[in-house]
């Protein structure tokens, strides 16, 4: 692989994301997210096995929203033909992204939770 290849894989990576935070309110919410648990969890200074779990949990819902816009996209070019599977597709990648914000959240309770208490506690 040569470097310049290299070089332009990270710079369409780069302007993907950048694109989807300008036009995806939800991929700026779950980003805004994302740092603060990241924030909580160095403040809290959690063991590296539960950050772990959370980073993927929060890169897990990143990449899931990453790919639903691009599936949106894909199949906005099919609407004029196909206009109720277009809606049915939309449905379910929205759905993927909302199970998958929804088991990230449990992940963050069950972490956190008990850190949370305790600190509440000794305050």
């Amino acid at each position: 692989m040569s470097p310049k290849k290299l070089i332009n894989s990270f710079k369409y990576a780069f302007r993907g994301v950048s694109r989807v935070w300008r036009e995806e309110q939800n991929f700026r919410i779950q980003s805004c997210v994302a740092l603060f648990v990241v924030i909580l969890m160095v403040y809290l200074d959690l063991p590296g096995y539960e950050q772990a779990i959370l980073m993927l949990a929060a890169v897990a819902v990143l990449v899931l929203e990453l790919l639903n816009s691009a599936i949106e996209r894909m199949v906005d070019m099919l609407k004029p033909r196909l206009h109720q599977y277009v809606e049915e597709i939309k449905d379910v990648t929205a759905a993927m992204v909302l199970v998958a914000s929804l088991g990230a959240a449990v992940i963050g309770v069950l972490i956190f939770w008990p850190y949370l208490v305790t600190f509440s506690v000794n305050s």
